[in-house]
């Protein structure tokens, strides 16, 4: 990121001047790329659908025609398409929106004038604290935009419902009831998605966090059954040929396929010490709505000789198609695969047949 970018940072003469005719604002450019440079750090918003907004609230229009609109044509009878009462089927468009509403979220941080004094970048210092405070922001909105719950008590996370909750609660759910990540999970979920949406079967993506993609590599390895038999062997062949990246353990990162569907790596995906969640859609179900308009204001306050900055930015979240996305939560972080007696005795997964709604009082 160059000095431009954060010109209104270090720039005394217009940040934190209520008289300036900008008054803390980036400008258009400034702002664009400050957004490119937060989502550097991240991991689901490089493949989620972003939409730069220039108002809190947009609605974002939506359009479907249903399912089986054709109907058998009857010669000579063009009227009875629909039955013998002469009723005409016609075909319409459905229209709706998805509202996309951005909170207001705040960052505050100070600089000593010692520290500017003493430090051996000298005066660049500035500049550099402001890149880290804007990689950190970039995690923390990353972080709310998936485990946001308005019911929390996290001073950030209840700014509002991120994806993890918008799923639960709108999406198709199964539980694990704690068994780990094997292929049986990626079963269920597969198995819980509406059949419609598997025609873009290639364009579907498995998200899951850094602890659960290392259990499903763990099971694959230790898994010498009939069913993983020769797996090992193919993700190493996979990544020699480059069709499979290497799992350096970056945010990001495409891990092995599960049947035929890459599995990518969201470290800040909700997970406990016991139990993690595994997310199958389209990347751009996701929608991160951003505005524009980001302010940066410096203050150097003389009774703290300290120069204070204060940084306001609105985001929001919302999925657009909650039917095309499945949730899998409950799962067991342990790096131990689900055996077939543990599933036969303990119904370690639940049938697709038992997907529904999410209610907040079963989820652990």
């Amino acid at each position: 990121m160059s000095n431009e970018l954060l010109q209104k940072v270090i720039d005394t003469t217009d940040m934190g001047n209520s008289t300036s005719s900008n008054n803390g604002l980036l400008y258009p450019e400034q702002a664009g790329r400050f957004i490119d440079y937060m989502w550097d750090a991240t991991a689901l918003t490089k493949v989620a659908r972003t939409i730069r907004m220039k108002s809190d609230t947009v609605d974002i229009d939506k359009v479907n025609v249903g399912q089986r609109i054709l109907r058998a044509a009857t010669q000579a009878q063009p009227r009875q398409y629909d039955g013998a009462d002469g009723s005409i089927y016609n075909a319409a468009a459905y229209f709706s929106k998805v509202s996309l509403t951005t909170k207001k979220l705040r960052l505050d941080w100070e600089l000593s004038s010692e520290t500017l004094e003493d430090n051996i970048e000298g005066t660049d210092l500035e500049d550099h604290i402001a890149r880290m405070m804007a990689t950190q922001a970039g995690n923390d909105v990353e972080d709310l935009l998936l485990s946001g719950d308005s019911t929390s008590s996290d001073a950030l996370l209840q700014a509002f419902d991120g994806f993890s909750k918008l799923a639960k609660v709108g999406g198709n759910v199964v539980n694990a009831y704690g068994g780990g990540l094997e292929l049986g999970v990626f079963n269920q979920a597969i198995k819980a998605l509406p059949r419609r949406y598997k025609q873009r079967r290639n364009q579907l993506r498995f998200f899951t966090s850094s602890n659960l993609v290392q259990d499903y590599l763990f099971n694959l390895a230790k898994n010498t059954g009939a069913q993983n038999l020769g797996t090992p062997f193919d993700i190493s062949s996979g990544v020699i040929r480059g069709d499979v990246a290497a799992n350096d353990g970056a945010g990001g990162v495409m891990t092995p396929f599960a049947f035929g569907i890459p599995v990518i790596n969201v470290p800040l995906l909700p997970e406990s010490a016991t139990t993690g969640e595994l997310h199958l859609t389209f990347p751009q179900n996701f929608i991160v709505g951003i505005k524009r308009d980001i302010t940066v204001y410096r203050t150097f306050i003389p009774k703290k000789d300290s120069i204070e900055y204060t940084l306001y930015i609105r985001v929001g979240c919302a999925i657009e198609n909650l039917d095309a996305h499945v949730v899998v939560h409950n799962i067991g972080i342990g790096g131990t695969a689900v055996t077939s007696s543990q599933t036969s005795t303990s119904g370690a997964l639940s049938s697709p047949t038992s997907v529904t709604k999410w209610k907040q009082s079963s989820v652990v």
